[in-house]
């Protein structure tokens, strides 16, 4: 169970984040809004690398601001930009530094990163340097080091902006298929229309909550609404 208590975050004197509260225990849960909402300060305050300025966020009862353990343990985050999260040249020491970090002995480490490898078909890719892969393969990178590390939540933060189609229809199929629970942070209604819940942020608040079929009708009508207002904005400018 994720629970968020009047979670505020002031970021450069802007506050990102504006008391939000919520419980969250569905499987597939999105969250929505446009650019410079407060979704990514969101993310990384629900995977414990942003401490709020009040409130917390907890998974099953544990901060996870303040109790990195538990937080390596309980959330997983992925990346819009996984140049951003990569720091390791080879793939197998990218998905095996998790693992160490949990603990694991680095022979333990080699054997789940094998696993996790012939699990998606990429075993060939053990010692492939990270540099020479694509946007997409380097996203498929990351989830395997994430997904090795066995969380209970995943958080995705945009992770399919920058990819050609066919490759963000494999990784959302890979997603998909994910076992732990997914929080998926995006501006693309289409990418969680067939998610449990929707949440949507505005302004760092939170603006609405339901099914999607209740709720993303009300934001695509509400984009497209301030869509039709930056045009006019452009044409009088």
């Amino acid at each position: 169970m994720l629970q968020l208590r009047n979670v505020s975050v002031k970021l450069g004197g802007v506050e990102a984040l504006r008391q939000i509260s919520l419980n969250a225990g569905e499987r597939r849960i999105g969250i929505v809004g446009r650019n410079g909402s407060g979704k990514t300060t969101l993310a990384r305050v629900i995977a414990g690398l942003q401490v709020p300025d009040a409130g917390s966020a907890e998974i099953d009862g544990r901060d996870m601001a303040r109790d990195r353990k538990a937080a390596l343990r309980s959330v997983g985050i992925l990346f819009q930009n996984p140049d951003h999260q990569i720091i390791f040249p080879t793939v197998e020491e990218e998905i095996a530094f998790g693992l160490i970090q949990l603990g694991r002995s680095r022979a333990e480490a080699a054997r789940e990163v094998q696993t996790i490898l012939a699990h998606f078909g990429k075993s060939h890719w053990a010692s492939a340097p990270t540099h020479g892969l694509s946007q997409g393969q380097k996203q498929l990178v990351c989830l395997m080091a994430v997904l090795a590390m066995r969380p209970a939540l995943i958080v995705l933060d945009e992770p399919y902006s920058g990819l050609d189609i066919p490759t963000r229809m494999q990784l959302m199929r890979y997603v998909d298929e994910v076992e732990a629970r997914i929080l998926h942070i995006t501006h693309d209604p289409e990418s969680v229309r067939h998610y449990d819940r929707v949440i949507w942020i505005d302004e760092g608040r939170l603006r609405a909550d339901g099914t999607p079929s209740e709720l993303l009708p009300q934001f695509e009508a509400q984009m497209r609404l301030w869509g039709g207002r930056d045009d006019l904005s452009d044409l009088a400018g």
